[in-house]
């Protein structure tokens, strides 16, 4: 059984950073990419960057050049470091790990951003 939690969002103003951790138990993390995520009110849920278990990484066009995703196998945890945050930002963040054909989420973390 897998099971994600994500920490880490909160409040901050535009211009400001945010990192965010996803936590994995199990035995499978160091061999699965991993997903970040977001969803704002009414829209659908997007993804933001993906780093596989080779470290190879890609990121949407919105955040490329201010987040960063990274990933510690030995603590089984993937990270999203976030710079130089928008209001457009703000939504929930999701990690997703996808294994035998199951996606498998975390609860989300809000993260808001003011102007």
């Amino acid at each position: 059984q897998v099971r994600l939690v994500e920490s880490g969002g909160g409040l901050v103003q535009a211009g400001g950073s945010l990192r965010l951790s996803c936590a994995a138990s199990g035995s499978i993390f160091s061999i699965k990419p991993m997903d970040w995520y977001r969803q704002a009110p009414g829209k659908q849920r997007e993804l933001v960057a993906t780093i596989t278990s080779g470290g190879s990484i890609n990121y949407s066009d919105s955040v490329r050049g201010r987040f960063t995703i990274s990933r510690d196998n030995a603590k089984n945890t993937v990270y999203l470091q976030m710079n130089s945050l928008k209001p457009e930002d703000t939504a929930v963040y999701y990690c997703k790990m996808t294994a035998r054909g199951v996606g498998y989420w975390g609860q989300g973390t809000q993260v808001t951003v003011s102007s």
